[in-house]
């Protein structure tokens, strides 16, 4: 994320200056496929257990020696792998980040978003600008989500729900921790994919029973992860569609999915939750948030990739505050839950 920031604090009147800024901002689709090259080609996985010749990496992998030494050399550059001398590269804290299969890996997060679906997408980024909307149909022949449920396209879309399950990580922990439960039997988990947000909250409150809402396609993701954790018997999985109904929960939890859909969209989520909230009940809305115009922000680069895929967009607390009027809802609660996004605890009204 510093990279991302990188030449936006002091203003320059240096032409030279500016021109190494607007490279080292151009360098970033580099940086992002060396990224992509680290995790596909599983260079983390195989330093896991300690520093090893780019030759024998490559061996195991079954790559061009030389291209993965040059790899793994751009890597060392950018602060995923560190260089012992001889050829040899171990990993580093953010390179940890892309193994797979372990606890805050950030590995199929990357492979989304520079995969195919979404890389394409971003070709046609002015477009989206000069039309308002994502150019997904020019990109795929179709919108992002209906793509992803094609079945030809189903390991793509095993990647996503996973990849969102490695977002929802980044900010699970804070929420559960910000988020009481008092008084609540019933969450429902709308559009939660494999069910990580859910079932954390199942795990820190024995009491509560849990159901996941998402597309068919989606939920058995969310089955294999209660049995995992062992809480398949106070969990369920259903397959629906959200713009259409929800189920009757005492909480909703509503996490990264509002920046996926344009206000009338959301506004009918957030208006099917309102109709089926059990009385008493509330909805918590996890999102990011932009913040002061002209300020370094997360937000407003997510917002870009928004425009670029969805029909979505990152929103100001004044435009959220509008949809949950919009729909039933007033905003009692704002906090911070980590890396860039906000929890709003919403009341029906």
């Amino acid at each position: 994320m510093s990279d991302t920031n990188r030449g936006t604090d002091v203003p320059s009147s240096d032409p030279a200056a500016d021109a190494a800024a607007i490279f080292d901002l151009l360098i970033g689709l580099v940086r992002a496929q060396v990224l992509r090259g680290i995790a596909a080609l599983h260079i983390a996985d195989h330093l896991s257990d300690g520093a090893m010749m780019a030759e024998e990496v490559a061996k195991r992998e079954g790559s061009h020696p030389q291209a993965t030494y040059r790899l793994m050399r751009a890597a060392s550059s950018i602060g995923l792998l560190s260089y012992e001398g001889d050829r040899r590269f171990s990993l580093t804290g953010r390179g940890r980040l892309l193994r797979s299969g372990v606890p805050g890996s950030m590995r199929s997060l990357v492979l989304a978003q520079t995969g195919q679906a979404l890389w394409q997408s971003w070709a046609h980024f002015s477009e989206a600008v000069r039309a308002g909307g994502a150019q997904t149909k020019k990109a795929l022949g179709m919108e992002i989500f209906e793509y992803y449920s094609k079945p030809e396209n189903s390991e793509e879309a095993a990647l996503f729900a996973q990849a969102m399950g490695n977002l929802s990580g980044l900010v699970t922990q804070g929420a559960v921790a910000a988020l009481s439960t008092a008084g609540v039997s019933t969450v429902v988990d709308v559009g939660g994919s494999n069910g990580d947000f859910v079932l954390a909250l199942m795990e820190a409150d024995p009491e509560l029973r849990g159901q996941v809402l998402d597309l068919p396609h989606v939920v058995e993701s969310a089955r294999g992860e209660a049995d995992k954790r062992g809480l398949s018997g106070r969990l369920s999985a259903v397959g629906g569609d959200f713009f259409v109904e929800v189920p009757p929960a005492d909480l909703y939890l509503v996490k990264t999915i509002l920046h996926d859909w344009d206000d009338d969209q959301c506004t009918t989520i957030l208006r099917n939750c309102r109709s089926a909230v059990n009385e008493g009940g509330r909805a918590l809305v996890v999102e990011m948030v932009v913040g002061e115009i002209g300020k370094p922000d997360l937000a407003t680069l997510s917002d870009m990739a928004m425009l670029t895929s969805t029909n979505g967009m990152e929103r100001d607390l004044d435009e959220f505050d509008a949809l949950f009027a919009a729909s039933g809802w007033r905003r009692s609660k704002t906090y911070p839950v980590g890396n860039g996004y906000f929890g709003m605890e919403v009341d029906a009204v």
